[in-house]
């Protein structure tokens, strides 16, 4: 073992033998100290015995060590030895905690976007996919082609999400002031989507108050109720609604629309359901040897209906149409194209679109609102049709417990929740009823089971 009292000069000309993988030059000052020659470098290292087993740690390279410094190093270490604890284990400590100061300290300066996207992770198999949705648009970037309609004014791009500017913040940024100033910049343009983002963002903040890695950096009064109240106008509640006298000309205008669109909005009014759960109905919910609908239920996961004769005279007409392969040959230009035939299969849903990305109907308030301005009615939502058969409901005495169930409402007393299981025929008798009121105000006849009944003795 070759030991000399270093000095800058003698590790400059220390070098390692050709053939040999490394080469040691002892230090006579400190014995536990050496320096290591290798084909690429020169390093400082450090070599004793912990429970009669070698130890040896590099303590750093050459040039970036006084030797002075590595002299010390070398007699912290032997310290260490001393009292049994192995300096490899130290430096693995001190290192990983290190990385963990540094991880802590881009995670309290990260956005918090990447929070809210831990938590929609965390949240998405409790939710229904239409909560999971409305929180991933509240972060969007927006910016892209619009594919649905626009309000007036709206450009041709989707918008950022409500929630994105706090978001992009760090955690810790988000506070009273900073939401608040939020409610205050979105109550004039959107306060509804200003509402909901603030009820995601109180939710998202509690879940990361409950997170260990997150709790630290949550500021628990960012989300008072009091700021709602303050920065947001009063919530109004929409009562758009269809009168006994409109029944008439809504129709008339209704059913001079094409069949797909005509269609979607009588069985919107006639069965009291949601926008897309209606228009996501495919023909395999639809049961017409039993007379039942099968509804995506944003409540319950799915509920049946009756499927009133109007209704299924209705749908029975999308079927066959649905049904009917193209003509051989089609018109184009000028030109006659033939079609192609083998390709061709039905639509798997009942209000089928060939525009449509999706293959079915997205947007339906165009050709109601051409129905609207043809009959001279008043603005009137989609979801007004399904406030209006509620209401429309209450002139046949159709007990409220009956049209909540049909309209897939959650219950909301005690005896509703627990006290009542009403089978599909109960809800059938009082769902013709209500059916063949609006009909006849309409000046429409309902057709008879009898009339329906060859009908669906063909599908089935």
């Amino acid at each position: 073992m070759q030991r000399e009292r270093l000095t800058p000069d003698r590790i400059r000309r220390f070098t390692y033998l050709k053939g040999v993988k490394q080469a040691f030059l002892w230090d006579t000052d400190a014995p536990r100290l050496a320096v290591r020659a290798t084909a690429g470098a020169k390093s400082f290292i450090f070599e004793s015995k912990l429970s009669r087993r070698t130890i040896r740690v590099t303590i750093g390279d050459v040039r970036a060590w006084n030797l002075d410094d590595a002299r010390a190093e070398a007699r912290r270490l032997e310290t260490m030895i001393d009292q049994g604890i192995d300096p490899r284990q130290e430096k693995a400590e001190r290192i990983a905690a290190a990385e963990a100061k540094q991880e802590e300290a881009r995670r309290t300066e990260a956005a918090a976007l990447e929070a809210w996207n831990a938590y929609l992770g965390a949240r998405a198999a409790r939710w229904s996919p239409r909560t999971l949705l409305e929180h991933q648009r509240a972060s969007t970037e927006g910016g892209k082609p619009k594919t649905r309609g626009r309000k007036k004014g709206e450009g041709d791009t989707t918008q950022p999400g409500i929630l994105l500017p706090l978001l992009a913040r760090p955690l810790k940024q988000i506070d009273a002031a900073a939401v608040r100033a939020f409610l205050k910049d979105e109550a004039e343009t959107r306060p509804t989507l200003a509402r909901n983002g603030f009820a995601y963002l109180r939710g998202f903040l509690n879940w990361c108050a409950d997170r260990p890695e997150y709790q630290e950096q949550v500021h628990a009064d960012a989300c008072a109720g009091r700021l709602t109240r303050e920065e947001l106008p009063k919530k109004q509640a929409k009562d758009d609604c269809m009168q006994r006298e409109q029944l008439r000309p809504w129709f008339d205008a209704v059913r001079a629309l094409p069949a797909v669109s005509s269609a979607y909005l009588q069985a919107l009014l006639l069965t009291g359901a949601r926008r897309e759960e209606l228009a996501g109905l495919s023909w395999d919910d639809v049961e017409f040897k039993w007379q039942s609908l099968t509804i995506r239920d944003k409540v319950e996961g799915e509920r049946t209906i009756p499927l009133t004769p109007y209704v299924a005279g209705l749908l029975f007409d999308l079927k066959r149409r649905n049904d009917t392969p193209p003509p051989e040959w089609r018109i184009l230009h000028g030109q006659r194209i033939r079609n192609d035939l083998d390709a061709w299969k039905p639509s798997p849903w009942v209000f089928a679109s060939k525009t449509a990305a999706s293959g079915r109907l997205q947007e339906p308030r165009a050709a109601h609102n051409r129905a609207l301005a043809a009959a001279g009615l008043p603005a009137l939502s989609l979801h007004g049709l399904r406030r209006s058969f509620g209401t429309l409901a209450e002139w046949v005495e159709c007990p409220a417990g009956v049209s909540a169930q049909i309209m897939g409402h959650k219950p909301s007393a005690l005896a509703e929740k627990h006290y009542r299981r009403r089978p599909l025929d109960l809800l059938r008798m009082w769902h013709e009823r209500i059916e063949a009121w609006i009909l006849a105000e309409a000046g429409i006849e309902q057709p008879t089971e009898q009339e329906a009944a060859p009908a669906l003795r063909v599908v089935a």
